[in-house]
């Protein structure tokens, strides 16, 4: 139980100190293969205010985050957001040499 309420406020440290750099960065960089901490991010200021008002409906927040479906159906998730990122990366570098050597003509 400990461990679990260190973990979420870690979580929500880690993730309020995320939340300006997802303002900061263009989606379209070649590093930026990080689509879920806007939800993330939302998730826990949701968690935050609903834990300030009820510290037991908080509680119910945080197992239903731990439920194995809800934990399965995230990293599936983020391992195919990754997936096509990086496919959206290498179309880009496609479609820019095709505009240098086709329509430039570098």
């Amino acid at each position: 139980m400990l461990q679990s309420r260190a973990l979420v406020i870690a979580l929500i440290l880690l993730l309020s100190t995320t939340l300006p750099e997802v303002h900061s960065k263009s989606i379209f960089e070649k590093d930026r293969r990080d689509w879920l901490v806007i939800p993330d991010a939302i998730a826990a200021y949701i968690y935050e205010t609903v834990n300030k008002m009820s510290p037991k409906v908080g509680q119910f927040l945080v197992d239903a985050a731990q439920i194995p479906v809800v934990v399965v159906t995230r990293n599936f998730l983020i391992r195919e957001t990754t997936k096509l990122s990086i496919l959206a990366e290498q179309l880009m570098e496609k479609i820019k040499n095709l505009w240098y050597t086709r329509v430039l003509g570098y």
